[in-house]
């Protein structure tokens, strides 16, 4: 009898510690890079016991799919990517309004930073936007390391250069983006232009130049310094400039999708992100992001931003519908159609 009794205490008490966990399942539509995102959906899955769907792409592709898939949404929550897409999204009535408890452990500036300020979006993590140097096709070609925007523009780097379409890629709207606050936007595109000229190929994700300078197909690529700090840690011989005119920098977003159907999951998952815990998991992979969380580890490769020269980067105005579309449009139609 005893024993009978001791079972049923022990099937109580870990019917309440199961109880404890999530159930049911999640969709994330993730922006990092993919064994990252794999990484955190794996991590979040088993320590919730939740059944995790993942989908990749990029953040302008991201915003693209949750636009069309508004009436009928099949994604829970928007994990990474810059913050200009999740902000047009929280603007446009996409995303849910969420404050979530683990904000207290959130920097300030992190806690509720897009267009809308109505905790549509988080900050989960900081990048450094630059470029990299594969020193080995320097030396090859005999070329002076640039250390500047302008340098970019000088015509020895004819066809040496790779960035990604602002038309595809946040990380590349992030640049122009950059610029036009520099310069000005006239100058910006004329600085454009003149860049366009050097340029080999505009790729569709914001990893890809950092990808390609590392394996020499490229020898600059410019993006968030993060992605080019891991070929660099995988032994690609790389270095890394954070330009002397000054440099924008990207904020991770996190954002539930408005009318998501695994609603309790999702709050779930964004609590766990902004937990320490959750924003280390991407370092087990290799990914040097700053985390926002004041209580997580920052990686020793990561670029941190107090170390840096950083604009003053208006996350509320470039972020806005309105100026991305505006400097995308003209984009397009000024810089895209030029002669390289």
């Amino acid at each position: 009898m005893k024993r009978f009794t001791m079972f049923l205490v022990l099937a109580f008490a870990l019917g309440m510690a199961t109880a404890s966990f999530a159930k049911g399942r999640l969709v994330i539509y993730c922006s990092n890079e993919p064994f990252a995102c794999q990484a955190v959906a794996d991590a979040f899955a088993e320590k919730y016991g939740v059944k995790v769907q993942m989908t990749r792409s990029g953040s302008g592709s991201t915003y693209a799919k949750i636009l069309a898939e508004k009436d009928n949404p099949k994604g829970d929550v928007w994990y990474a990517g810059t913050l200009d897409p999740h902000s047009q999204a929280g603007v446009n009535g996409l995303l849910e309004s969420y404050e979530s408890p683990m904000l207290k452990e959130i920097k300030p500036e992190f806690q509720n930073p897009a267009t809308s300020r109505q905790h549509h979006s988080a900050g989960v993590y900081a990048g450094v936007l630059g470029y990299s140097v594969n020193t080995e096709v320097l030396k090859e070609k005999g070329l002076p390391m640039p250390h500047s925007w302008a340098d970019l523009t000088k015509p020895e780097y004819k066809g040496t250069i790779q960035m990604a379409s602002p038309q595809s890629s946040g990380t590349a709207y992030t640049v122009l983006a950059t610029m036009v606050q520099i310069m000005g936007e006239d100058q910006a595109f004329e600085y454009m232009a003149k860049l366009h000229k050097n340029i080999n190929q505009y790729t569709k994700s914001g990893s890809a130049p950092g990808k390609a300078a590392a394996r020499g197909e490229t020898m600059i690529g410019i993006g968030f310094l993060h992605d080019h700090a891991l070929q660099k840690a995988n032994g690609f011989p790389l270095e890394l400039v954070v330009p002397t005119e000054g440099t924008g920098y990207e904020i991770g977003g996190l954002s539930i999708i408005k009318n998501c159907r695994n609603m309790d999951n999702a709050k779930l998952f964004v609590d766990y992100m902004l937990s320490a815990e959750g924003q280390e998991v991407p370092q087990r992979v290799k990914m040097f992001q700053v985390p926002t969380n004041v209580n997580a580890a920052v990686p020793p490769e990561a670029i941190r931003l107090d170390q840096v020269k950083l604009i003053d980067y208006d996350f509320v105005k470039y972020g806005s519908e309105e100026m991305r579309a505006h400097l995308i449009d003209r984009w397009v139609v000024e810089i895209k159609p030029l002669e390289r």
